[in-house]
């Protein structure tokens, strides 16, 4: 392990001598090197992730002072980027500058308004991710085997690291709501277990690949058991204790972002880095929010006419969310529907993409243990070696919560062409330096996967007029969440506030709002970014099928929407009219 240290420790330290005297684009390669060399050796776990196997046996270290260690890097790295020339660049040199540059200035933003204080929410957090391990790491031979459970030996650690944290952060009053927190203890309680091999950390021990030796199993097994019983119970018996009897007890009874130091600001830093738009505030924001709803119930009202329904809209969502023939009645209905939907989708994706991604997608059940507290789905990204495809997870949890009307739209979006299609095509882009590869602004990745759901048009979906009416409620839900979440975080709503008006202007189910309604007060500000995107890319299309009229190529706009990953809109905006003047001559 000290030899990697080392490695990184040289190649930093040769990299910040090299950039004084090289040019300006040396200089700016060399600095984004280091600073991506310097984010892997801070995440192991992410390092995993993008396909970096060097630290594959560590987890990360979390704490105050290491929050301020790396703000203090990134602020190095800013102030290094802001003294180089940008003059003499190339223009992808100069996308990845102002690209970096933003990522550099937010994640200091971050760290000034002590986001990190509040590491966990209702969904996500360390106790939440840890137990994914196994089905993001590889898996194949002795070493990899020995790496997971150097990982489960260290939980422990990791964890009291993360209630010293969150301790820090009740002391200084940034906590997380504590309305959001019900049913906290089904992610924590699942993994307190009397015998290991029940653990589903022990998952991979259950049948070892072939490529282990057999001389081997038993030592891995018991060395798994060990970890689990030393290391993984006592780590979650810890924090459950912990969250019983000091966070619950610490968290404010406030829902918005407002409430917390310094929190106004905060939000309206939010709200520009989500929607990577700088005038952006909170007012107009709910403004744009309040007249997409209104233009998207009137279509909605439209459909409700032309299925001749004796009612008026509210009476027709009941209908919805009552009748159990929009329902699924077992797991596997719900994902064979699903399953048609993408392969019936993958047929189609030519007629729309110049450029299609290499890597497959395939489809899971999202986990029991977090399924009740979660979303109707979500996606997985693939593994930056190629080692692992991207995958959708559907929530076959509560049935009759998840309406088939809207499966179409739904899978458009988290599968293809939304979130796989983007997302997949974007870690294969030639050139494209790691971060960027990697990353991405979420304003574009949501607005893309949004946009998404209404190509169904293109691809032959949505003629059932009850599925139309099911994508216009997964828009007016994003509509909605313009609405919603400044609302909580800005103009000061109630949970019960934000529930009602999801329920009077949605199709979704009664369970499907709750959840949403908590997902928002849990991560303020990212909600704001699916629509918008959508907006954005919608009017890009717009005005090139206005400006090159019958010359317009789907295909060629979709791959240069595309072409450069995932880009602030003011960068997307630029590269479209770039492409439409170039269209033209």
């Amino acid at each position: 392990m000290h030899h990697i240290l080392l490695a990184l420790f040289v190649a930093a330290f040769m990299s910040v001598a090299t950039t004084r005297g090289n040019s300006p684009s040396e200089q700016l390669k060399s600095l984004i090197d280091e600073s991506w060399e310097f984010d892997l050796n801070e995440s192991p776990l992410f390092a995993t992730a993008v396909g970096d196997h060097r630290a594959n046996d560590r987890l990360g270290s979390v704490s105050v002072a290491d929050e301020k260690r790396r703000a203090d890097k990134k602020r190095d790295f800013l102030q290094r980027l802001e003294a180089i020339d940008t003059n003499s660049l190339t223009g992808d040199e100069r996308l990845n500058y102002r690209v970096f540059a933003r990522e550099l200035r937010d994640a200091l933003s971050e760290h000034q308004f002590k986001s990190y204080l509040m590491p966990i929410s209702n969904r996500s957090g360390f106790h939440i991710e840890f137990p994914e391990l196994c089905k993001q790491v590889p898996l194949n031979t002795n070493r990899d085997f020995e790496n997971y459970n150097a990982r489960l030996n260290d939980f422990l650690r990791y964890t009291r690291e993360h209630i010293a944290l969150l301790r820090t952060g009740a002391r200084e009053g940034f906590t997380m709501p504590a309305a959001i927190l019900e049913g906290y203890s089904d992610t924590i309680d699942t993994h307190i277990v009397n015998d290991p091999a029940k653990s589903l950390f022990y998952v991979p021990f259950g049948e070892l690949p072939s490529t282990v030796p057999e001389s081997e199993h038993a030592r891995l097994r018991d060395a798994a058991r060990q970890a689990i019983t030393a290391s993984v119970v006592p780590a979650y018996k810890e924090f459950g204790a912990f969250m019983k009897n000091e966070y619950l007890p610490a968290c404010r009874a406030s829902v918005g972002a407002s409430a917390l130091p310094d929190g106004r600001e905060f939000y309206r830093h939010r709200v520009r880095q989500y929607t990577t738009q700088g005038d952006a505030t909170p007012e107009m924001v709910h403004q744009r929010g309040l007249d997409e709803v209104k233009r998207i119930r009137g279509e909605m009202d439209e459909i409700i006419r032309r299925v001749e329904f004796d009612g008026d809209f509210a009476e027709f969502v009941e209908y919805l969310r009552d009748d159990p023939r929009f329902y699924p009645k077992t797991p596997a209905e719900l994902l064979e529907k699903t399953s048609l939907i993408l392969k019936r989708a993958d047929g189609e994706l030519p007629k729309l993409f110049g450029r299609l991604p290499r890597m497959p997608y395939g489809i899971r059940e999202i986990p029991d243990y977090i399924a009740p507290k979660t979303t109707t789905a979500y996606y997985m990204r693939p593994a930056g070696d190629g080692t692992r495809a991207g995958f959708y997870y559907v929530n076959t949890f509560n049935l009759p919560s998840r309406g088939l009307y809207d499966l179409e739209a739904l899978s458009l979006h988290e599968a293809v062409p939304g979130h796989h299609l983007q997302i997949a095509l974007q870690q294969e882009i030639e050139g494209l330096p790691e971060f960027r590869k990697f990353g991405g602004s979420t304003a574009f990745i949501e607005g893309w996967a949004l946009y998404s759901e209404r190509l169904g048009f293109d691809m032959g979906f949505y003629k059932d007029p009850y599925s139309d009416f099911g994508r216009l409620s997964m828009e007016i839900w994003r509509a909605c969440r313009l609405v919603v979440d400044t609302g909580i975080h800005y103009f000061d709503w109630s949970r019960d506030d934000a529930i009602a008006y999801m329920k009077a202007n949605s199709a979704m189910s009664d369970h499907n709002i709750r959840a949403e309604v908590d997902r928002y007060i849990g991560w303020p500000g990212q909600a704001l970014a699916y629509k918008t995107g959508e907006l954005k890319i919608r009017e890009l299309r717009a005005k090139a099928e206005a400006e090159l009229g019958t010359s317009f190529d789907i295909r060629a706009f979709h791959d240069i929407v595309l072409g450069s990953g995932a880009v602030p809109l003011d960068v997307l905006e630029e590269h479209v009219l770039a492409w439409i003047e170039s269209e033209k001559q």
